[in-house]
């Protein structure tokens, strides 16, 4: 049975979700953006509209959100004294203590992904590492877990580039994920993921280690603005390979997009290269690419944003992109992240897709810093 302690506890996380969201200036802003929607030309800009729309919709979901805490936090302390009455049972009791706390952190979850990127879909590009076979099975493996994840989650991903492995799982992938908040959870995958196993690749039998690594990007949508240098763009067409029918094989539907790209900050120069072989309708790969293109110049606007926010905050701990992030080790059962020392010993839960736990503990600890 929870203790007067705990429901304390839950009434104070209550009252702070209420200060950190300022609930009481979304209600009225809510208000003032509805009246927006009344006026009688508001469809003429379609576009417009939607966006407008949008941001009501965003506001009600933290308004509904903390309705939903703040309902049950009240059905909580009624519980408590009902006990005492025994009206109800101490095991009832814990049941509407553990569902409130999972409603008060998936708040405070949600809260952490505030920034203007947070909220987009995401691009995530998975590469194998050095190891041939091995490292590119686990790369597949990687795949299969994070498209789990995102089924689950009732996301939309499609795959825009693979390229196989000589023998076995493959050597890249480009997966372009669609949804509310994706790049928020997701930015907790970029780096380095360790495979410890017995491989089943080696007639003896030996443990191996491989490795692949995660790069996340936010997917860009028409709220962010980027600009691109349409004289600093050159396109390649090409038959795509693999599976897809006689006329993925006979027309040049795949598309190859090369753009030169000077830091602004920097003046270094490098070729960003995107491949797009999603559809067999090429003006739609192009469409896919160039979106790709935004969502990598939006990123590299963000890396130098983070740069210098370390600049200001150096004495915060501090993630590096593209570092080890996390241990598979399967003869062991056992996945750990290195960065929060959270673990667990489901690891076929994990490789099923189910890595929320890992994404809560990263978020929890680094979701406000500059990560």
């Amino acid at each position: 049975m929870i203790t007067t302690e705990q429901l304390k506890e839950t009434e104070e996380r209550k009252l702070a979700l209420r200060r950190y969201l300022d609930i009481d200036a979304k209600l009225i802003q809510v208000e003032e953006e509805e009246l927006r929607t009344h006026v009688p030309d508001f469809w003429d800009d379609r576009k417009k509209a939607e966006a407008q729309m949008k941001k009501v919709k965003d506001l009600k979901f933290w308004i509904e959100s903390y309705d939903e805490v703040e309902k049950s936090v009240d059905e909580l302390k009624i519980a408590f004294d009902f006990v005492k009455e025994e009206v109800i049972t101490e095991s009832e009791l814990d049941e509407i203590y553990a569902r409130t706390i999972t409603l008060i952190e998936n708040l405070e979850l949600r809260n952490m992904l505030r920034r203007e990127e947070d909220k987009l879909g995401a691009v995530l590009k998975i590469n194998s590492g050095a190891g041939g076979t091995e490292s590119q099975d686990w790369a597949s493996m990687l795949m299969r877990m994070y498209l789990r994840w995102c089924e689950s989650h009732g996301y939309k991903a499609s795959i825009s580039n693979l390229l196989e492995g000589d023998e076995a799982g493959i050597k890249s992938v480009t997966i372009q994920i669609e949804g509310d908040y994706v790049y928020g959870y997701l930015k907790s995958e970029n780096g380095v993921h360790r495979l410890v196993r017995v491989s089943p690749f080696n007639a003896q039998g030996k443990r191996m280690t491989s490795f692949a690594s995660a790069f996340v990007t936010p997917l860009v949508d028409d709220t962010i603005e980027v600009e691109i240098s349409q004289a600093c763009i050159s396109w390649d067409t090409f038959r795509s390979g693999g599976a897809g029918g006689q006329n993925v094989n006979k027309v040049e539907s795949g598309v190859r997009l090369r753009y030169q790209y000077k830091d602004p900050y920097t003046g270094e120069e490098e070729e960003i290269l995107i491949e797009n072989t999603e559809t067999r309708d090429q003006p739609k790969n192009k469409e896919n690419a160039l979106r790709q293109l935004r969502s990598i110049l939006y990123d590299k606007e963000l890396k130098h944003r983070m740069a210098e926010q370390e600049k200001i905050e150096a004495g915060k701990k501090k993630i590096e992109w593209g570092s080890q992030i996390r241990s598979y080790v399967f003869d062991d059962r056992r996945v750990k992240d290195h960065r929060t020392n959270y673990q667990t010993s489901d690891v076929q839960g994990v490789m099923d897709g189910n890595i929320d736990a890992f994404i809560k503990a990263y978020l929890m600890e680094f979701g406000g810093e500059n990560v």
